[in-house]
């Protein structure tokens, strides 16, 4: 049985950047805090807890401690009050979302009603949300519009949670721009994002199983695995190596494996070396 593993399996260039971040930090003996999880992916956030970081539910007092903002981002109010409690700030938001919070400032700025696309309890949609002074529409692209929100808006500008579908996402904009006078959308999709859901799309076709390898609280690995299943049945969403179940492979002559942009490359290689020697036992005299 071949493996194929995805080209763009793997940490995109974000989750590379806050992990550098955070481990350097960890390195330089400050007492540093995370409010939540640096990125979804509950072995990365082990590994950091281990190098003495902390994750704390809320802000106490900061004198002398370091606060790391996540690659998802934090809402200003957060940053405001960390400013207050004395914290040292260190950002390791990812850049393509800073440039998302740059763009709902400025639209706000000009006079726009700001709407985004995205799940509206990730933490990503949360700090893009808490950039700007007014309230955001949050359109969940898997529900109907809330036209009742919509209604009576003459000027808006749309922005996207930057791991979201891209069909769906361009559904949702295209019925906002026949309902809003005055509509400016915003593609800020990831290009990574981009990229493992175009290759997402060819996978499943290409092998008989399909393992998809990732947090379950991961909303870009979800979106891979919600590709895959509709191309390929025979498509599975693990964690971990403990999750493989070897009568998924049974008759199979391929299997394609991807996996989330907080995903380590660890993680993927002790899979595909668990299957790989599952094989080696079925296969031997």
């Amino acid at each position: 049985m071949k493996i194929n593993l995805a080209e763009s399996a793997g940490f995109c260039f974000g989750v590379k950047r806050a992990l550098k971040i955070a481990l350097e930090l960890a390195r330089s003996g400050e007492k540093v805090e995370m409010l939540g999880d640096i990125v979804h992916n509950e072995d990365v956030v082990e590994g950091l807890k281990k190098a003495g970081l902390s994750k704390i539910k809320k802000l106490g007092p900061g004198k002398g401690k370091t606060l790391l903002i996540r690659a998802h981002g934090a809402c200003m109010a957060t940053i405001n009050l960390a400013n207050q409690l004395k914290y040292k700030i260190v950002d390791a938001t990812c850049p393509m979302v800073k440039e998302i919070h740059r763009i709902v400032t400025d639209m706000e700025y000009k006079g726009s009603r700001i709407i985004i696309i995205g799940d509206k309890n990730h933490d990503e949609v949360h700090g893009i949300a808490g950039q700007i002074t007014g309230k955001a529409i949050i359109i969940d692209p898997q529900k109907p519009i809330p036209l009742k929100e919509i209604r009576g808006i003459e000027k808006a500008a749309a922005v996207v949670q930057s791991t979201q579908q891209i069909e769906k996402t361009l559904e949702v904009a295209g019925k906002l721009e026949r309902l809003i006078k005055t509509f400016e959308f915003f593609n800020t999709i990831c290009t990574p994002t981009t990229l493992k859901q175009q290759e997402i799309k060819v996978m499943p076709l290409e092998n008989d199983v399909m393992i998809i390898i990732g947090s379950k609280k991961s909303a870009n690995t979800k979106r891979l695995f919600e590709i895959a299943r509709k191309l390929n049945k025979k498509t599975y969403w693990i964690e971990s190596k403990g999750e493989l179940k070897f009568q998924w492979f049974k008759g199979a002559r391929s299997v394609g494996i991807a996996s989330g942009a907080s995903t380590p490359d660890s993680t993927t290689r002790e899979i595909i070396e668990t299957i790989e020697k599952q094989q080696r036992v079925l296969n031997s005299p």
